[in-house]
């Protein structure tokens, strides 16, 4: 038999936490972790090179955001997807269109040395 702990906030749990998929037929392989605390405490230190990915991610996705709302590029931008989304290797999102480019302008900007 299964024992349930609520995490702190969550009073009740009504219906089903998952829909079940249709070869497996049932919920076994469905489950919900919920860590206790606050905090998690890294057994290991953090690198230099993850500091530096962080920075790149946090950048490039602050750019993304702010180049598919800025109205002098909209236009050109969708062109330019759609003229290679069949292509071979083409980038089939417009989400995935523009990380491509504003990765390629923070690489470009800051070299790995």
């Amino acid at each position: 038999m299964a024992k349930v702990t609520y995490a702190a906030g969550i009073d009740t749990v009504s219906g089903s936490l998952a829909k079940p998929k249709k070869k497996e037929g049932h919920m076994c392989g469905s489950r919900l972790y919920i860590r206790k605390g606050d905090a998690y405490n890294r057994s290991t230190p953090v690198l230099a090179d993850e500091l530096a990915n962080r920075q790149r991610f946090a950048t490039v996705s602050a750019a993304v955001a702010a180049r598919a709302k800025d109205v002098s590029k909209i236009t050109q931008d969708q062109i330019n997807f759609n003229a290679q989304k069949n292509e071979p290797g083409g980038l089939k999102t417009m989400k995935a269109y523009l990380w491509s480019l504003e990765a390629a302008v923070y690489d470009q900007a800051h070299p790995q040395g």
